[in-house]
Order: structure tokens, then C-alpha cells, then sequence
């Protein structure tokens, strides 16, 4: 499936995660996978709910709905493909479980999923430190620009480390815990599955946003 391949690099070629997105405000889909999902449904890869019945007699006797946030044809051949930027780590388990399903009963010929790489993953403490200190952060108001108001229990986590480690290296620890922590969809919690045979024996297509895709040059004005 060239074309297909064509055009997933297409998207990923053009990602760029501005360093002050990742402080962001919370509730609600990330700006990355916002563009991300952008990106693919101008390209035609659109969301599906496939439903499969069991009919016995000319009677349904069972039936499911497996629902793919982007799917394409391309020939003969059936591409889904979920985004997992930041969600809680069982969603993994929801995606492959799908695929493998859905791959099964001839619905789909490969399952994609797009995530946090594990680089990236492992310096999102030190990129949001990074950020903290190019701004001159001293204080949570300090983040206000940016779309960042901490909740009462994290300005606590926050504050019990800053007075330990200094406000920007306090800062990005807590924060980076607590929004990306390791609970959260990201390179390793997904090979780990694959590894246990997850999914398996839909062929897969697993690709790990880099820590290249975050410009960490701070817009003059952020929002």
C-alpha cells in the first residue's frame, strides 16, 4: 500500500508540536492530535463505525459496532488508524483488541496506530523545564499566557517540589507526572502490549512521534 504509506508520512513530515502546547490547558483533545485528525480526514481518512451480525435463518442474532476515528481504502485493502497522543494506557487495549477483530472478519488489512515516542516521552521533563526557564517562570501566574491554571492539588504537588529542586525544575517534574505520566499512551506501554501478542494477528503499523516534532522556539503570541 504505497499510497498509503505516501501519505501517513505526508502528515508526519508536516507535525510540528509548538513547545507551549505541551503546558496547555487541559479538558478536551490536544492541539497536536486536533491537527493530526485534521490532517488525515482532508486526506480522506474518515471515520467508520463497522458493524458486524451474526444471522441465523435470516434473523440477526447478534451484533457489534467497532467505531475507527480514521479510516481509508486504498484497493483491495482497508486502513485504520487511532491517534493515542495522551490517553490513559488501556485505551491500547481497546485499539489492538479492535483491529484484531476487525481484521478477522475481513473488515480491515492493517491497524495503525500513531503515539508518543519513547524519546520523546523520556525529555518531556527537561522540554517543559526548558520552557519554564526561557520564560522566566517564578510563579504559577507566570504560565497564564500559555492556557496553564493548575488545579488547587497540583499547585500543592507542585510547590512541595519546587521547594526542594527551584520553581522551573519543581515545576516540570510535577507537571510532567502528572499529565504524562507513565499510565498515559505512549512507546513503551504500547510495545509492551504487542510484545504479549496484543492484537495479534492483525498486522500492525505503530509509529512513535519524535522529540524532533517539538519547536521549542516560544511564540511571541501564544493564543
Amino acid at each position: 500500500m504505497p499510497d498509503a504509506a505516501q501519505e501517513i508520512e505526508q502528515v508526519l513530515g508536516a507535525l510540528s508540536i509548538p513547545i507551549d502546547e505541551l503546558v496547555t490547558g487541559g479538558g478536551g483533545e490536544a492541539l497536536v492530535t486536533q491537527r493530526l485528525r485534521n490532517a488525515f480526514f482532508a486526506l480522506g481518512w474518515v471515520k467508520h463505525n463497522f458493524k458486524i451480525s451474526k444471522i441465523v435463518d435470516g434473523k440477526e442474532t447478534e451484533s457489534q459496532s467497532h467505531e475507527i476515528d480514521h479510516v481509508k481504502r486504498f484497493g483491495d485493502y482497508n486502513c485504520a488508524l487511532e491517534i493515542e497522543w495522551n490517553n490513559k494506557d488501556p485505551f491500547y487495549d481497546r485499539d489492538l483488541d479492535t483491529f484484531k477483530r476487525l481484521h478477522l472478519e475481513g473488515a480491515i488489512s492493517v491497524g495503525i496506530i500513531i503515539t508518543r515516542g519513547s524519546v520523546l516521552h523520556a525529555t518531556l521533563k527537561n522540554l517543559v523545564e526548558n520552557f519554564a526557564i526561557n520564560i522566566n517562570a517564578k510563579n504559577f501566574e507566570d504560565f497564564s499566557d500559555y492556557g496553564y491554571a493548575p488545579t488547587s492539588r497540583q499547585k500543592r504537588l507542585i510547590s512541595a517540589r519546587a521547594e526542594r529542586l527551584g520553581f522551573a525544575r519543581g515545576w516540570a517534574e510535577a507537571f510532567v507526572s502528572d499529565k504524562f505520566g507513565q499510565a498515559t499512551t505512549h512507546w513503551n506501554k504500547l510495545s509492551d502490549r504487542v510484545d504479549r501478542g496484543v492484537g495479534n494477528p492483525c498486522p500492525l503499523v505503530l509509529i512513535g512521534i519524535s522529540e524532533q516534532c517539538v519547536d521549542q522556539n516560544i511564540r511571541s503570541k501564544p493564543f
